[in-house]
């Protein structure tokens, strides 16, 4: 007892010390990241003409640079919201389905299936988008503006394919793997005592994972619905193919609008010049700042289910 004790004491000093050393090199990169955009947006701030956050113009090669981030930040927001909006439903239905409902060698070739969509390039998905959804949404777009239009994000006088409620649908499909991912794994570690327990009492298999299965993975689904988000506020060259590439605030999602600050930087890093490309860093340092946000709106939810989740285990 002795021996394995002095064991343990030897091997837990430098498991600490690595811990601590990887979480300090992680902050530190993170730091390095921001001071390195800052330092490469000031000179194209203090060049530009107008207000970087409310300017809808982008403009930053002219001669007289006129620049701003909100229609890009808008579009960066509104097409990820949708996209986990649609995408979030579908992933937790295919998450209890492969963890509760499905046979054993289904849910293993579901899992797989799943986990295989995750590995695939953006590219890919992007070029799916243009050349199959993007004419397939024109019909389901007329429609909506036909029978909808009444709701605003469904009106406007122009409904064209490539549009702010295409791009979503691909940002969807791209991050839905990996939130059915870790979903599946969350509800695979629900309590058996409490899922045998409800279904002692008479409840059916709906109404246990009800009870049991969905309030314990309540913040996994969380964090695997930011971590999609996350992912579709950073996508660049599927949505760069099938955007409109307009600088315009509207809600109008069939209509040819929409961009995001990662697709604008895609195309418009390579012609850009010394004032254009610290334009771009600086909407590059808009994005990390919303991401770091969502990061922590994300962990405070999280925080706040922490008691059950303890209690649950």
């Amino acid at each position: 007892m002795r021996r394995s004790a002095f064991r343990r004491s030897r091997g837990d000093g430098p498991f600490r010390f690595a811990s601590i050393g990887a979480g300090v090199v992680l902050l530190a990169i993170m730091a390095a990241i921001g001071v390195f955009l800052v330092v490469k947006a000031v000179p194209a701030l203090q060049a530009n003409t107008s207000s970087f956050l409310t300017e809808l113009t982008w403009q930053p090669n002219a001669t007289k640079p006129v620049f701003g981030i909100g229609a890009l930040a808008f579009g960066t927001v509104l097409s990820s919201l949708l996209a986990l909006v649609i995408a979030t439903p579908v992933a937790v239905g295919v998450a209890l389905f492969i963890s509760h409902y499905a046979p054993r060698r289904l849910a293993s070739l579901l899992g797989y299936i799943v986990d295989l969509l995750a590995a695939v390039p953006s590219v890919v998905y992007g070029l799916w988008g243009v050349a199959f959804l993007v004419p397939f949404m024109l019909g389901p777009s007329k429609f909506l503006n036909d029978h909808l239009g009444w709701i605003p994000f469904f009106g406007g006088a122009t409904v064209v394919g490539k549009s702010m409620l295409t791009a979503s649908l691909v940002l969807a499909i791209m991050i839905l793997p990996i939130i059915a991912a870790i979903s599946r794994e969350v509800f695979l570690q629900a309590p058996k005592t409490q899922e045998e327990a409800a279904l002692a009492l008479g409840a059916t298999r709906w109404e246990m994972i009800r009870m049991s299965v969905l309030p314990f993975g309540r913040p996994g689904v969380i964090s695997a619905a930011m971590l999609g988000l996350g992912r579709a506020m950073g996508e660049t060259i599927a949505v760069a193919l099938i955007f409109p590439a307009t600088f315009k605030i509207t809600i109008e999602i069939l209509g040819p609008y929409g961009n995001s600050i990662a697709a604008n930087i895609a195309n418009g890093f390579g012609e850009a010049t010394d004032v254009g490309r610290g334009a771009l860093i600086a909407s590059g340092l808009v994005l990390f700042l919303i991401t770091l946000l969502v990061n922590m709106a994300a962990r405070f939810v999280i925080a706040r289910r922490k008691e059950y989740a303890r209690a649950a285990a």
